[in-house]
């Protein structure tokens, strides 16, 4: 595990993180369209195809050590969202995971916390209890795919993750597309090839427009134009105006067919029960997001360009996310720490 200290000033730890708070009806945590999904679930989960494409989805993972069960409804609880760019047309094989995000939702005092791990992070690559080398830690999916990353960013980081997503970016498109597009503001210009692999066909300028599914996803993509932190900087933009979108009025009529989407491009250990207990927990209450960025820096090693997170930036971003799974509210009502808890 981990060997990093607690940061002790809390005063640097404003220094190192990047925070945006929105109030939500529903409280979901998502990299792509996760808040979408058990939307969706929740709202038509009677609908037999719905539950069908869920129940397809379920995948259990090898660990060597269970992870405590935890009841989402009052209990706080975390998840790992991988995104993968792969499908049956593109044939890439040996898959890395292009997109890495740990989240937490704590439905007592009603935060949600998110941090987006840049696929290069230099860490010791896990599966079934061995450390096997040093690697980017993308590379651990295709090492031995979620169980090797959920065991990877578990002792990384040293958290716990209780459920894990992983979503082909092939809904992504589809799903913008059923939301009739996405309203943001695009902070750079890119020329990006499409889902085909076409060079130069998705071109966009700054400012505030509307993304189809093509568009949104070239700009999740694109890293050429600066680095893999900003890529991840651009990818929190993007689940913001989704989550906009999807809390429209408008799109609720849209919710089973995207559920039925999700479902068919998508790979949890989370059943339709726990998707509907932790809807359930943001139904009434407004949740507050707080999205963290690493602070990091680049070398070289082995030829590979990697990233290297600053260890002051680690320990305070570790020790926010420990907190969010250990806080509970007291009886008047305010936020402690509980330090006693498992």
């Amino acid at each position: 595990m981990s060997k990093y200290k607690k940061q002790s000033d809390p005063s640097r730890t404003n220094n190192y993180k990047k925070k945006r708070k929105e109030r939500i009806i529903l409280s979901i945590l998502i990299p792509l369209f996760t808040l979408i999904l058990i939307g969706a679930v929740y709202l038509a989960r009677l609908f037999a195809t719905v539950e069908n494409e869920i129940d397809a989805s379920f995948a259990e993972i090898e660990r060597q050590q269970p992870v405590e069960k935890v009841n989402p409804i009052d209990e706080p609880v975390s998840f790992l969202f991988l995104g993968v760019d792969n499908n049956e047309d593109r044939q890439l094989g040996s898959t890395r995971a292009d997109s890495i995000i740990y989240a937490t939702l704590n439905p007592t005092t009603h935060e949600m916390n998110m941090v987006s791990i840049p696929r290069d992070t230099f860490v010791p690559i896990i599966n079934k209890g061995t450390t096997l080398r040093y690697d980017r830690i993308n590379s651990a999916y295709a090492v031995g795919e979620e169980s090797a990353m959920v065991q990877t960013v578990e002792e990384w980081l040293d958290v716990p993750i209780h459920y894990y997503a992983t979503f082909n970016f092939a809904a992504f498109l589809d799903i913008i597309d059923e939301l009739g597009g996405i309203e943001m503001n695009v902070p750079v210009a890119i020329n990006e090839m499409n889902s085909d692999d076409q060079t130069g066909s998705i071109k966009l300028e700054p400012g505030y427009q509307t993304l189809n599914g093509e568009e949104a996803l070239a700009l999740a993509r694109t890293r050429k134009i600066d680095n893999d932190v900003k890529r991840g900087e651009r990818q929190q933009l993007i689940i913001e105006a989704i989550i906009r979108k999807a809390l429209n009025f408008e799109s609720i009529t849209k919710y089973t067919g995207i559920a039925e989407t999700v479902g068919s491009n998508m790979q949890t250990n989370m059943r339709l029960k726990d998707m509907t207990a932790i809807a359930q927990t943001g139904l009434n209450d407004s949740f507050s997001i707080s999205t963290h960025i690493f602070e990091w820096s680049s070398f070289t090693e082995r030829g590979m360009d990697l990233v290297r997170i600053q260890p002051d930036s680690f320990e305070a971003i570790q020790t926010e996310l420990k907190n969010a799974l250990n806080k509970t509210n007291d009886s008047t009502g305010s936020a402690r720490s509980d330090d006693t808890a498992s």
